[in-house]
């Protein structure tokens, strides 16, 4: 009688878990690919080999051109999704303009980042991958990450070599620079974003390097060539360059 009862019970709980198995409903994912392209007035940014005017009619050749992307999220018609990767896009590696993840299946909206390194990893000491020291964007002197560079040369600059050097920095207080990024997905010059099983959709974004140069505040390189510690002038930079992001096509392939 013991044998035949324990049986039942193996049986029961056997039946049990096969049902609260069937109860999980598997999350459908598609990929986002995410493509940006470094610009200067509309024009396709070129390291080394081109001269630019600012708004202040002051010349300067871009050499460098780095910054990071951070904690993405989307959010639709009562959904949201999130992505916690870090990315330095940087102009001198092709492979770095674009990346892929993957994101619950749903149609998007608006897509937000953080231009920069979230406070939590910059008091964690050096790290790995995008996040490594060797990518020269981490200040061992501060304990924390440069969160957008720009590099090059200007007749205008009063520095030795003319040189333009601007390492955006500085992740608490008042003189913050992370700045969060918010862009609509709904304008009618492109499709939604539809994200379906097994597929890929791609967020085209622009990113003009001339918005660093006027904005809330008028950055003139004869005035500061140089600016490379965290401080005022850092945090007006990165309210500038906040505003270089546009979305100019999505496709859903």
């Amino acid at each position: 009688m013991r044998i035949i009862k324990g049986f039942v019970f193996c049986v029961l709980c056997m039946l049990l878990i096969t049902c609260q198995k069937s109860d999980i409903t598997p999350l459908l994912t598609g990929t986002l690919k995410i493509s940006i392209k470094n610009t200067v007035k509309g024009n396709p940014l070129l390291l080394y080999s081109t001269t630019y005017t600012n708004s202040f009619s002051e010349q300067y050749i871009i050499t460098k051109f780095k910054y990071y992307i951070s904690n993405i999220n989307l959010s639709g018609s009562g959904v949201a999704a999130s992505h916690t990767g870090y990315y330095l896009i940087d102009e001198s590696n092709t492979g770095s303009l674009s990346f892929s993840f993957e994101v619950p299946v749903n149609t998007y909206f608006t897509l937000s980042y953080l231009l920069g390194v979230d406070s939590a990893r910059n008091v964690s000491g050096a790290q790995t991958g995008a996040l490594d020291p060797i990518n020269d964007m981490f200040w061992t002197w501060n304990s924390g990450y440069i969160m957008a560079k720009l590099e090059g040369n200007s007749p205008q600059s009063t520095v030795v070599n003319n040189k333009v050097e601007y390492h955006i920095g500085g992740f608490s207080g008042s003189n913050s620079v992370l700045q969060n990024i918010n862009l609509l997905l709904t304008l009618p010059a492109f499709s939604q974003l539809n994200i379906r099983q097994g597929k890929t959709s791609e967020i085209f974004i622009e990113a003009d390097i001339d918005k660093w140069w006027q904005g809330s505040y008028n950055l003139k390189i004869t005035d500061n060539p140089v600016v490379t510690t965290p401080g005022v002038l850092a945090k007006n930079i990165s309210n500038n360059y906040r505003s270089m992001f546009k979305v100019v096509d999505i496709k859903n392939y």
